[in-house]
């Protein structure tokens, strides 16, 4: 298939639908106790919900929204350590766009730019390295976060800061890992798993090979899928093929985009750049061990944590908001006690409710739509 129409097709889409169906029924999985497999990626996230897949699939598998958004599992401390930046005199603070609305303690990087701040949206922390450039004066700060997805582009940033000589731009990194949180998942008592949706494009950067474990030491397995209506699909369909047969393996529907091996100049300029911190804190989840990077000494001056005493706090989310059990599959969105009433993306109280990618705001775009799988596609 060669464009994206094709990932769309109704027909196909049922086609797929009823193998699975034949499947489930050969594989005898009882009604109350479905298959729960976990969409690691908050891209597959919306997919599932724009689409409606869930409303097609036998109602013997149920869809578990992991924690792969980035912007949702940022801790309440953290924004906060974002704003005490932006209230930093000769400060430019920049960020992705879902970033500024995620609320802090007190506010969000977008009320403190109401304030007065300057607090700038960039599409790439290149743009953040620009600004640098253009304001000598100014202090610029690049607020770093993402999977191994977006880590490159950061590293590659900081790498050219330092070939250029701009001593003006740091970043204050909170980039994560997804390896350590996939077996944090696996390690939590309440967590019950049959597989794994493995997330397209942080496997783009690291390749197949790192999620062998998952197969080997907790024998769940894992497809990593694409982001497509069939491509999800057919990765479900990998995966109850698998039950059916007794295997459990990593297998790589996603052949057209992700190498077994990975991206060799990516992984490159992650290592050179970062190296693990003994742990990192996340909303929802606690604190994973090596689950977070920070810069090297190598790289020091370009680190917003050494240039800048932050608070540094530990702040619990509202009572009422469920984040943490929405984000680790305890409960989903709709469960919540504030979901579309005093939660929405309009009002958002908790993160998974701000960006695009996130269960509850997927949801509160599309889980209450009904999409006929005659429709996918239109």
């Amino acid at each position: 298939m060669k464009y994206v129409d094709e990932f769309r097709n109704g027909d196909q889409a049922r086609a797929i639908a009823q193998r699975i169906q034949k499947l489930v029924a050969a594989l005898g999985v009882p009604k109350d106790r479905p298959l729960q497999f976990m969409e690691v990626c908050g891209g597959h996230t919306h997919s599932i919900f724009r689409y409606g897949l869930s409303q097609f699939l036998p109602e013997e598998i149920e869809f578990i929204h992991g924690p792969g958004c980035p912007v949702c599992v940022l801790p309440m401390g953290v924004v906060d350590d974002c704003i005490a930046i932006a209230e930093q005199p000769n400060v430019i603070f920049t960020t992705f766009g879902d970033a500024m609305r995620v609320p802090g303690s007190k506010k969000s990087l977008l009320q403190a730019k109401a304030e007065g701040r300057d607090v700038r949206m960039v599409y790439s922390p290149l743009d953040a390295l620009q600004l640098a450039k253009q304001h000598p004066e100014k202090e610029v700060v690049f607020f770093g976060l993402g999977f191994e997805t977006t880590m490159p582009s950061t590293a590659m940033t900081v790498q050219q800061a330092a070939k250029e000589g701009v001593k003006n731009f740091s970043l204050f990194c909170n980039h994560i890992t997804i390896i350590p949180t996939i077996k944090a998942m696996l390690d939590s008592p309440d967590m019950r798993l049959d597989g794994f949706l493995g997330p397209g494009h942080v496997s783009m950067i690291i390749g197949a090979a790192p999620y062998e474990f998952i197969a080997r030491d907790y024998q769940r397995p894992l497809v990593i899928a694409g982001f497509e209506p069939l491509d999800i699909l057919q990765s479900v369909y990998m995966l109850v093929k698998q039950l059916l047969e007794g295997r459990c393996e990593i297998e790589n529907q996603y052949e057209r985009i992700v190498p077994r091996e990975g991206n060799r100049v990516a992984l490159g300029a992650i290592a050179e750049v970062f190296e693990l911190r003994e742990f990192f804190e996340w909303r929802g989840m606690g604190s994973i061990d090596h689950s977070g990077v920070r810069i090297r000494e190598k790289y020091a001056q370009f680190d917003t944590e050494r240039k800048f005493e932050l608070p540094r706090q530990k702040i619990a989310d509202p009572d009422a908001a469920q984040c943490g059990e929405v984000v680790t599959g305890v409960i989903k969105p709709e469960q919540c006690k504030l979901f579309g009433k005093a939660c929405t993306p309009q009002t958002p109280i908790g993160a998974l409710m701000v960006s695009t990618e996130g269960a509850c705001a997927a949801h509160y775009h599309y889980g209450q739509v009904e999409i006929p799988l005659s429709e996918v596609g239109a």
